[in-house]
């Protein structure tokens, strides 16, 4: 019984993933990284590169990748999302 909850626990958390374009198309030039996060939830992964922070929601297969300047979203792309879903 408890391995058919866990189950049914993490498909209805991916099912809840906000890795896809309708979250993505919110997201625009000049975000902070706190507005991205009230859009996205909290990054899977963030990485302080020379004059920039890059943050990754989701995998390597599916994700939103946008890096930030001055706490301000300056690029943005995304891998494996489909429209309408």
């Amino acid at each position: 019984m408890k391995k058919l909850l866990v189950g049914s626990l993490l498909v209805l958390l991916a099912a809840c993933s906000k890795v896809n374009m309708e979250s993505y198309d919110q997201i625009k030039t000049g975000m902070s990284y706190t507005e991205v996060k009230k859009v996205l939830g909290e990054a899977d992964k963030c990485e302080d590169k020379l004059a920039n922070t890059q943050c990754i929601w989701g995998d390597e297969d599916k994700h939103i990748k946008v890096n930030f300047v001055a706490d301000a979203a300056v690029y943005f792309d995304h891998k494996g999302l489909i429209p309408g879903q």
